[in-house]
């Protein structure tokens, strides 16, 4: 895709992610686009590890739209994000006891953040995924009670948003991708739009 395409608009791109952060994330590189949602059942088969699991369910979303969904020259993106701790996807907390105890698995320790991208358009397919591993400080029971109490991070995989208050005070360094920890690896994204 032609890098003018893509910035001035010409290029039609569909987003089916219901995630704020995602759709902040594309306007803030000046990509319009159409918001298309579906509920889609995220299950996969337990044998998956990390960055399979995303891939996995990133087709998976892109496969509960038929071609004839998807207009000529347009581009479909779905994405899945996952926070992987001792062999295990950290889920989206169920309440605030739950997010405050995953806050505290992830504490003083590293973890890796996985968001598998699928683009798709009437005639071709390309799936990739991203890691980052994230290193969390020590956190007292004080500073997680107050992240999960003030900023209720219900919707967000592993109980925490990298762009609020516990990652600005609480994350110690990164090795990889900032966006892909908000849910989406823009650099990637970006270079494989243009070579779509």
């Amino acid at each position: 895709m032609d890098f003018n395409d893509l910035i001035s608009g010409k290029a039609k791109i569909i987003l089916a992610s219901q995630s704020k952060r995602r759709q902040q994330l594309l306007e803030e590189i000046g990509l319009a686009y159409e918001l298309k949602i579906k509920d889609v059942d995220e299950s996969y088969p337990p044998e998956l590890q990390c960055e399979d699991v995303v891939k996995y369910i990133a087709e998976k979303k892109s496969s509960a739209f038929a071609d004839n969904e998807i207009s000529e020259g347009a581009i479909l993106i779905t994405a899945d994000t996952i926070v992987w701790l001792d062999g295990n996807s950290l889920l989206k907390p169920k309440d605030e006891q739950d997010a405050i105890d995953m806050l505290s698995k992830l504490s003083g320790r590293k973890h890796r953040v996985a968001t598998g991208v699928c683009l798709r358009s009437k005639n071709k397919k390309k799936v990739f995924h991203v890691l980052t591993d994230v290193f969390f400080k020590t956190l007292s029971l004080e500073e997680r009670t107050f992240y999960v109490k003030k900023y209720k991070p219900f919707d967000k995989s592993g109980s925490y948003g990298i762009q609020e208050w516990v990652g600005l005070v609480g994350i110690e360094r990164i090795e990889g991708s900032y966006s892909n920890v908000m849910g989406l690896p823009m650099k990637e994204l970006y270079e494989e739009l243009l070579k779509f």
